[in-house]
Formats: C-alpha cells, sequence, structure tokens
C-alpha cells in the first residue's frame, strides 16, 4: 500500500498510500507472450471513455494531500504571481516561461487541450516576484498542472506560483525547487496543482452522474472544528489527506454487480492529521452511478456514536477497506513492482552481455521474478483463481490493472522521492534531510525508505561513475543505449512516445534509472509484500470482498428493518465468506514469507563485485548504510512518540529492514 495523497494505511491520504504502517504499494501488469496452458481473461483494451486526469499524483489507493482547482464558462484574465529566491540579485532581463495545463482532455479528439503560456517578468527592483497575464477561454477546464522554463542566466528557487483571478478562488501551486536556465536544461519542469477542493470527478456525467462529490465544506469543517477551518487553515496547512479510488472503481460498478457475490461503488475517504501526528477518519463517500434506470446515488458516512450511523460507518470502512485491499494487490503490488519489472529483465538479458557492467550490478535485482510471476498468472490473477473469486473486482480485476497501469504509471514518478511529491505527502526542500520535507512527519515507510533510498542511489552512483567517467561513454555504448530504447519502445510500447521518459546520456541520467530500477525491485516489493499477513490476515481488519450493498441504499421496507434487528448478521454477510477469508489468509501468509534461499540487498555481495577494489569497498560502504538502517528502525520502534509506529496494538514498521534484492515472492 501506498501514502498514498489523503495512500495505504496500506494505501495514502495527500492520496492510495502511507506504507508500512500505513500503506502497502501495487504492481503492474503484462501479458505473457506465451501460450498458456490455463484459463485466461482476453487482455482489455484501455477505456477511452475516462477523460484522463493531468494530475501526476492521482493513485486512488494511496493517501494524498487535497487540491484545489478551478473552472469557468467564459474566458476570463487570470495573473500569475510566482515567488523566488536568487542565488544571484541580478535578474535583469530574464523571465519565467509559465504554461498552463488543462486536466481534462480535447473531448473531440481525444487528446491533451494545447497549454496556455505566458512570460513572468519581475517586479520590483528585487525581482524576488515575477508576474504574468493569462486569458484562459471558458472551455479550458480546470487548471490541473503548470510547466515551468527559466530564461534566467542563474539558477533560481521557485517557491511557488499563485494563479489570482479564478471564478472559485485562487489556485496556488506549492514548488519548492531549484530551476535551471534553460541554456542548461532545455526541458520544462512541471508543478501538480496540491489543493483539490471541492473535490469533484473528472468522468462523463452524462454517463455516471452528476461529478461534485457529496463530502462538503461543511461536513468537514463540523468534523475537524475542534482543530481549525478547512477554507483558510485545513488547506494552507496541507492537514487534509484523501485515498481516492472513485473515477478509477466507478466505470466498473454496473459490470461487477453483475457479478453473483460481490458488489461494487467508486469510493473515496478523507483524513485529517491529527497534531499527535496520526491521520484521524472523518468521512467515506461511496457512490454507484446510474443504473438500470435508476439515478445517481451517493452517500457520505461518518464516524458517530449515534447507534444506526455507527452500523452504517462500519458498513461504509468495510467497503472502503475491500476496494483499498483489491487497489493494493491489483496496483501498488502486482502492477508497480512484478509487471513493470518484466520489461526491465527481459531487455537486460536481451540486450546487455552478462560480462556488461550494468548487467552485473542489476543481474541480483531479478532473481526469480519471472518464474513467479508466471506462478502468479498460472495460481494467482488467472481466470477464477485466487484474486477473481476473493476480491470485490471479480474478473475485471486484471482490465482494472491494465487501466490503471494507462491512467497512473509513469517511470519518473516511481523513484521514491518523485513518488513522495507525486502524492503530495512531501515537497522538495534543499535544507531538509533527502531533500525532502514530510507533510506527514511520522510516516515509516517514508522515514526508513528515503534512508534506503539514499545508501541504494549511493551504491548505484559509486559503481556507474567507477566504469562511465563522462557523458562520451555513456552515449558511445551501443548495448546500454540499446537496451534503455528496447525498455520504452518494446518493454512498454503503449507509453513510448510519452515526454516524462529520462534521457540517458550522461552518467548522472544512468544512476537515476538504475537506481528507480532497483528500488522497485527491492524497497518498493518489500513494503507492499511482507507486511501483507502482519497487517491484513486478520480478514475484519482488511476484507478483501464486500458482497452485498451497503444497508441503506435504496432499501426496501424488509431489508431495512432486517438491518435494525441484527445489524451484526448483516455484517457478517458482508464481509468475504468463510473459505475466501480462509484462502486470503493462507495466501497472504505464504506472501509474507522469505524464501530459504533470499539474497538481502547488502548482505549478499557478488563475487563479480570483488574483482574490483573500487567497487568492493563501494560495496562494504553500502553494507555498512544498510546496518545502521536497520539499527535506526528498531530506534524508531522503540519511539514512544511516534505513534504510527509505537503504541498498543500497533505493529513495529519492519518491512524495509532486511530488503530482498529482487521480487523472488
Amino acid at each position: 500500500m501506498a501514502t498514498k495523497k489523503m495512500g495505504m494505511f496500506k494505501p495514502q491520504v495527500h492520496r492510495p498510500h502511507l506504507v508500512g504502517t500505513v500503506f502497502l504499494p501495487n504492481k503492474p501488469c503484462i501479458p505473457s507472450s506465451s501460450r498458456p496452458s490455463f484459463s485466461v481473461r482476453p487482455w482489455p483494451q484501455p477505456q477511452k471513455k475516462y477523460r484522463n486526469n493531468i494530475r501526476v499524483g492521482y493513485f486512488p489507493s494511496n493517501i494524498k494531500a487535497v487540491a484545489v482547482a478551478s473552472g469557468t464558462k467564459t474566458s476570463i484574465s487570470v495573473k500569475a504571481t510566482a515567488g523566488v529566491t536568487l542565488k544571484s540579485p541580478n535578474l535583469l532581463g530574464g523571465s519565467l516561461l509559465l504554461e498552463l495545463v488543462s486536466a481534462e482532455l480535447d473531448p473531440q479528439t481525444g487528446s491533451q487541450k494545447k497549454p496556455i503560456n505566458a512570460n513572468a517578468h519581475q517586479v520590483g527592483p528585487k525581482g524576488a516576484i515575477l508576474e504574468a497575464e493569462f486569458v484562459i477561454p471558458g472551455d479550458f477546464g480546470e487548471i490541473g498542472a503548470v510547466l515551468v522554463q527559466s530564461e534566467h542566466s542563474n539558477e533560481i528557487y521557485l517557491q511557488h506560483i499563485i494563479l489570482d483571478g479564478l471564478p472559485n478562488g485562487p489556485i496556488r501551486f506549492h514548488c519548492g525547487s531549484w530551476i535551471e536556465p534553460k541554456a542548461d536544461h532545455s526541458g520544462k519542469r512541471i508543478f501538480f496543482s496540491n489543493k483539490e477542493w471541492p473535490l469533484k470527478s473528472t468522468l462523463d456525467p452524462d454517463v455516471y452522474g452528476p461529478p461534485e462529490s457529496a463530502i462538503t465544506t461543511e461536513l468537514v469543517e463540523r468534523e475537524i472544528k475542534a482543530f481549525m477551518t478547512i477554507d483558510v487553515q485545513a488547506l494552507e496547512q496541507k492537514k487534509l489527506f484523501i485515498i481516492d479510488y472513485h473515477d478509477l472503481f466507478l466505470p466498473y460498478v454496473s459490470k461487477v454487480r453483475q457479478i453473483e457475490g460481490t458488489t461494487l461503488y467508486g469510493s473515496r475517504a478523507l483524513f485529517f492529521l491529527t497534531p499527535d501526528g496520526t491521520l484521524k477518519p472523518l468521512a467515506i463517500e461511496l457512490t454507484r452511478p446510474p443504473i438500470e434506470g435508476k439515478p445517481q446515488w451517493k452517500q457520505v458516512f461518518t464516524p458517530t456514536s449515534e447507534s444506526t450511523g455507527r452500523w452504517l460507518w462500519r458498513f461504509a470502512k468495510v467497503h472502503f477497506l475491500a476496494h483499498d485491499s483489491g487497489y493494493h494487490q491489483l496496483v501498488s503490488h502486482w502492477l508497480r513492482t512484478h509487471c513493470v519489472t518484466e520489461p526491465y529483465i527481459i531487455a537486460t538479458n536481451r540486450q546487455l552481455s552478462v560480462m556488461h557492467p550494468i548487467y552485473r550490478l542489476l543481474h541480483p535485482h531479478f532473481r526469480y521474478t519471472m518464474h513467479i510471476n508466471a506462478l502468479a498468472r498460472e495460481s494467482l490473477i488467472n481466470a477464477d483463481g485466487i484474486i477473481e473469486t476473493s476480491f470485490s473486482p471479480g474478473k475485471y480485476s486484471v482490465e482494472l490493472s491494465s487501466v490503471a497501469y494507462d491512467q497512473q504509471w509513469r517511470f519518473d514518478k516511481e523513484a521514491l522521492p518523485a513518488d513522495l511529491i507525486n502524492r503530495g505527502i512531501a515537497v522538495e526542500d534543499p535544507d531538509a534531510p533527502h531533500g525532502l520535507k514530510l507533510l506527514i512527519e511520522d510516516y515509516p515507510f517514508a522515514n526508513d525508505g528515503l534512508v534506503l533510498w539514499d545508501a541504494l542511489k549511493q551504491w548505484v552512483a559509486d559503481y556507474v561513475n567507477y566504469y562511465y567517467k563522462d557523458a562520451n561513454m555513456v552515449q558511445s555504448d551501443p548495448e546500454l543505449q540499446a537496451w534503455w530504447t528496447e525498455i520504452q519502445t518494446k518493454g512498454h510500447e503503449d507509453k513510448k512516445d510519452e515526454p516524462w521518459w529520462p534521457n540517458l546520456q550522461t552518467p548522472d541520467d544512468l544512476i537515476g534509472i538504475i537506481t528507480t530500477i532497483t528500488w522497485v525491485a527491492s524497497g518498493h516489493h518489500s513494503a507492499v509484500n511482507f507486511g501483507q499477513y502482519a497487517f491484513a490476515g486478520y480478514f475484519p481488519n482488511r476484507p478483501s470482498i464486500a458482497r452485498t450493498n451497503m444497508p441503506c441504499e435504496e432499501p426496501t421496507e424488509e431489508g431495512w428493518q432486517r438491518f435494525l434487528d441484527n445489524p451484526n448478521s448483516e455484517l457478517l454477510a458482508c464481509f468475504p465468506s468463510k473459505l475466501q477469508a480462509t484462502r486470503i489468509m493462507a495466501t497472504l501468509d505464504l506472501l509474507s514469507e522469505h524464501s530459504s534461499d533470499e539474497e538481502y540487498l547488502g548482505k549478499d555481495r557478488k563475487l563479480t563485485w570483488d574483482e574490483e577494489p573500487v567497487i568492493k569497498e563501494a560495496f562494504n560502504r553500502f553494507s555498512a548504510k544498510l546496518e545502521e538502517l536497520e539499527r535506526t528502525i528498531d530506534d524508531r520502534n522503540k519511539d514512544n512518540s511516534l505513534k504510527n509506529r509505537n503504541g498498543a496494538g500497533v505493529v513495529p514498521y519492519e518491512l524495509l529492514k532486511g530488503v530482498p534484492y529482487s521480487i523472488s515472492i
């Protein structure tokens, strides 16, 4: 699960994931080219009914930060103000190119709408504020992001961009990033709106019903009034987080409800970051689209002391946790680790000789992965297998994973720092450890993961810099270039033309690419896999399926009375069956175990690394850092001030302590 923005306590708030105590990540799905000997569903084509959201940090099963967006029917004039910090006081003659990006696709072409650009020029003698004017057409839609390119001669630190003049109020982009001059870096930086309030669906309202969320400002203020107000404090101080599965799941509701023994809703859950650093659930929203001639149904459920409302809150939690469990398995786990790693493995074996230094570096990270994926396709995600018969999406499970890959997966966001920023869990801060400031300070997955990420990146950097002294050596290595080209154009062919793929021109480019690949196979997979039984083995805590609708969804008089008379019996009927629960418990127990011949980061050194004293010494430093991380994790788990990893009934967070090289289970 990931923490996911508002993430996974096992997903996300600031949207799905706090990994570990809070979240487990999910995985992608790539079909096998061999002929299967078992029954499989046809590989689905991506559904184009979706109006894709440009917001990159949107992973519905993870916690992410809530953001504000706005739209209008007529053209309006908008002023953009950018706050910067200068390395040099002399910025005369320079400007910032700003491009506003719509969060909606062009309904005629299905492609991205043309961005609106303007140059921001300095205001006042010191140049710390720059302003630009935009004219936004009425059909532009909500603003999802802003692209930035600097025409200054020096590097600048971009603090924020504020758009004023919009009907629903200003949009603030919290940037917190150094922007290089255009002469040094021709690409454009992208920043996404990190305050989406009020919540609103991007799906077609003619098909799925009114897009506005039933989670209102008044409802949220009622739940957090003891702490602050939503309009001024909660949003600005980044205290609201969401796990949002609404738009991903809603298109499947009608189809899933045709399957006997399961049901589905579009769903989202809202959380508030309390002063003690824990997340307080505020509300769960469940939505059913128009179906069988009936209009859209949606309702918000909140914690309450009133008896009927308290039981409905329990039912709502069962439904939402079932969605979260499905997203975790199909996206955070299967899609984002197992599946996306296959193209890396295939390209490595096709394009790099076994003597190539990068092959030698990557090889331990690919151990057993193809084999375990083949077994998963045979008995876990196969037709009528464990996933289809025990999780809410049923026979649409793999299709949903494929759609999530189409909508959400980006290589450049799989690096841990980029993932945390993307989900709104962190912001860049050059003065903070790891260069990031966590918005949820006691976030075990992020705190432990960033230490592991830094150690892994330093090991990769030491290794790569030994063999590649300059950019020319990277650019002139035909095997290396063919390897990276195949990953993009064959392994992820449907995304080969995306502009976000990193270039492979310099040693630093290679270090970033390799660190991301090895992180996904090691740290990411460890976080989403090995805690599954500890966090979800007790099925009432994390049911994998909800079998009946909410008692209050257009109930019959008889059905409502049955709920009032015996809510406990009705809740048990909603939970997984005994067979489903037993099957999932056994599966999670198996998946959470390490193999007897497991190879661990920092502990199992390859003989080829000993051939070069410089590489051997670099590995020893890497090993020492991981030993130090294990001691740090032990100390953190004993710290009474860290409420998300210490306390009565809290499972110690140890998922990044003793991390295997590869996805081997």
